[in-house]
C-alpha cells in the first residue's frame, strides 16, 4: 500500500509536518510495510515559509527591515543559491502578526519592509521570486514595495510621499527608477482571492476594517486606490481593475503586477509545483489530508481543494481528517472526498480541541487504517 500524507497545518495546534509524523506512525502499526510519502502543503498564507523550506534547496536569510510602521524588525526569507530562487512571505515584514490588535492602522502602514526583502534577494542574485501575500497589515497598493526598488511617488507640488495608505490619494506622479531591477526577474505571487483593486469588492472596502480602519478611513483608502490605479494605467498602460486578485493584501496584488511584473497564481498550485506533488502521488492507494476546518470554501484556493484536484486527475481516493467539518453529505460528494471525519472527539470547546489535537488525530487515523485493513 502507498499512502501520501498531504495536509495543511491545524492553526495553533499542529504543523503540517507534525500531522504527517502522527499519521505515518499510526499507519505503520496496521501496515508495517506500507510506502509512506510525506508532503506537507500550504496555500500561500502564514506558515507557508516553513513548508517551502522542506522542498527548496534553500537557506534561511535574516534581514533587518521596516515593519508596517517603519520600525526595524528582523524578518526572514528563503534563498536557494543553486536555483537562484527566493521565497518571501510578506507577513514576516508587513504582516498583522507583527502588531498588537490595538496597533492595527492600515492607513499608516507600509509594505516597504517586504520590498526591502525583495531588494536583498535580488542583490544576492535571485532570478525567481515567489511572494506569499497572506496576512497583510497594509493597504498601500504596493507603494512601499515599489519605493524599496527605486520608485518615487510625488504629490502635486513635486514633494515625495511616504508610501502609506493615507497617501494614495495624494499621488500625482509616479517616477520610475533609472534601472529596472525586475527586468530579468520572474515573480510569482501566491494569491487566492479575486477582489478588484478598488470599489465595492476592492481591497479597502472588504479588508480594511479588519486592519483597523474606520468607515471614513475606508472611504479615503478606497478613493486613494482608485487614484493610484489611474496613475498606474497612465504610467504603465495597465488596468488593474480588470485583474482578478489585484485587491489582495491591501492592493499589493495589483502593485506586484505593476511594479514587479508579477503573475498572480494560486498559492496551493505554487506549493504543489515546488513539492513536485503530481509526480509524487503517482501510484498512491490513498491520499490522507487535513486542515483545521473543512467547509464549503475549501475548494476556493485552499489546500484540500488543491489535493482533490490532483487526486481526481489520477483517480486516487482522498481521506480528510480535520479539526472541524461543516459539510453536508452532498457537499462531501461534490468535492470528491471519499472519507471525511472531524478528529475532535468528545470536545466541548476550541481550546480543548487544540490541546488534544495530536492524541485525537492519532486515534482517528488508527481506526481508519484498521477499517481499511479489515476490508482489504
Amino acid at each position: 500500500m502507498k499512502f501520501v500524507i498531504a495536509p495543511d497545518k491545524f492553526k495553533g495546534s499542529l504543523s503540517g509536518q507534525e500531522f504527517c509524523e502522527i499519521v505515518a506512525t499510526e499507519i505503520k502499526k496496521i501496515y508495517p510495510s506500507a510506502e509512506l510519502v510525506q508532503l506537507p502543503l500550504a496555500d500561500g498564507g502564514d506558515g507557508t515559509l516553513e513548508v517551502v523550506e522542506r522542498y527548496l534547496d534553500a537557506s534561511v536569510v535574516n534581514k533587518t527591515v521596516s515593519d508596517p510602521f517603519f520600525r526595524s524588525v528582523s524578518a526572514t526569507y528563503l534563498y536557494s543559491q543553486s536555483k537562484k530562487t527566493a521565497f518571501i512571505e510578506m507577513s514576516t515584514a508587513s504582516g498583522h502578526r507583527l502588531l498588537d490588535h490595538s496597533e492595527l492602522d492600515c492607513k499608516e502602514a507600509t509594505t516597504l519592509g517586504t520590498g526591502e526583502l525583495i531588494f536583498d534577494a535580488i542583490q544576492k542574485g535571485a532570478k525567481n521570486i515567489i511572494l506569499g501575500i497572506g496576512g497583510s497589515a497594509t493597504n498601500d497598493g504596493g507603494m512601499g514595495v515599489a519605493q524599496a526598488l527605486g520608485y518615487r511617488f510625488m504629490d502635486i507640488n513635486g514633494e515625495e510621499l511616504s508610501p502609506t495608505g493615507k497617501n494614495l490619494n495624494k499621488v500625482a506622479r509616479i517616477e520610475k527608477p533609472e534601472l529596472d531591477m525586475m527586468e530579468a526577474v520572474k515573480v510569482q505571487v501566491a494569491c487566492d482571492v479575486d477582489n478588484p483593486f478598488y470599489g465595492k469588492n476592492g481591497a479597502a472596502q472588504v479588508y480594511a476594517k479588519q486592519k483597523g480602519a474606520t468607515p471614513q478611513e475606508i472611504e479615503l483608502l478606497d478613493k486613494g486606490l482608485e487614484n493610484f490605479a489611474g496613475l498606474i494605467q497612465s504610467t504603465f498602460g495597465l488596468n488593474l481593475q480588470k485583474i482578478p486578485g489585484a485587491g489582495a493584501a491591501g492592493g499589493l496584488g495589483g502593485g506586484a503586477v505593476a511594479f514587479l511584473n508579477g503573475d498572480l497564481v494560486s498559492g496551493i498550485d505554487l506549493i504543489k509545483e515546488i513539492a513536485d506533488f503530481d509526480n509524487q502521488i503517482e501510484g498512491a492507494d490513498w491520499i490522507i489530508t487535513g486542515e483545521g476546518n473543512l467547509d464549503s470554501q475549501t475548494l476556493s484556493g485552499k489546500t484540500i481543494g488543491g489535493v482533490l484536484s490532483s487526486a481526481k486527475s489520477k483517480n486516487i481516493p482522498v481521506a480528510a481528517f480535520c479539526g472541524g467539518i461543516e459539510l453536508s453529505v452532498e457537499d462531501q460528494s461534490t468535492m470528491g472526498l471519499d472519507y471525511a471525519v472531524s478528529v475532535s472527539k468528545g470536545i466541548s470547546n476550541l481550546e480543548e480541541a487544540m490541546v488534544n489535537a495530536k492524541e485525537n488525530l492519532a486515534f482517528a487515523i488508527y481506526n481508519f487504517a484498521s477499517i481499511l485493513k479489515k476490508n482489504s
